[in-house]
């Protein structure tokens, strides 16, 4: 379910069988790239600080962030579902089933006729549905992301029953004009990253 960061590094200065890179900086770039990811739950991966095996749990779990990864760190690379089952099973409000709470404690052990009765209202219920739109800063699109993910996002997807998605929007007005090379690794990386059909480079 997890791999050390330090691990990675070494395995892929010792496997002739793994890609060869320039040097173990090409690899940092990619796990910083991969963690910053607002899609890290189909994409890439989640990164926790340590492993407390006695409790069964990840340490400093995070994901869809920026976080500063050097060749020293003693951090872990975590798959998403298991980060997500953590993540879902630690915000999940817990229901207290105590006597004297109202829980199936208390419900065995009164007669019936002493429960209270119902209330007369229908107890209401929140808002059903939430949209927001925010400006990130272009030269920190990462960081920037990263908070939306943890501050905004978590607290959402957390709920139950919710279906939340979240759309990238970017414009760009380029006075100077595109140059061909950056027209191409742009429109071929918008590809394969499922860009809409409809975006693109115009003219005017």
């Amino acid at each position: 379910d997890h791999v050390a960061i330090r691990q990675l590094i070494e395995d892929f200065a010792r496997y002739l069988y793994l890609p060869r890179l320039r040097d173990s900086s090409v690899l940092l770039k990619a796990i910083q790239s991969g963690l910053s990811l607002l899609t890290w739950e189909k994409d890439s991966f989640a990164y926790a600080d340590s492993l407390d095996e006695e409790a069964g749990r990840y340490r400093g779990l995070r994901q869809g962030a920026v976080i500063p990864i050097t060749q020293d760190d003693g951090g872990l690379l975590v798959r998403p579902e298991s980060a997500r089952a953590q993540i879902d099973k630690e915000t999940k409000p817990e229901v207290d089933v105590s006597p004297g709470k109202g829980g199936p404690s208390e419900a065995r052990s009164e007669p019936a006729e002493s429960a209270a009765p119902p209330s007369a209202e229908p107890q209401q219920k929140g808002p059903r549905r939430y949209h927001g739109t925010v400006r990130l800063d272009s030269a920190r699109v990462g960081r920037d992301a990263g908070r939306v993910a943890d501050e905004v996002l978590s607290h959402l997807v957390g709920l139950v029953g919710a279906s939340v998605s979240v759309t990238l929007e970017i414009e760009a007005e380029l006075p100077a004009g595109a140059p061909d090379h950056v027209v191409r690794t742009v429109t071929e990386n918008g590809r394969t990253l499922k860009f809409q059909s409809s975006s693109g480079f115009e003219s005017e």
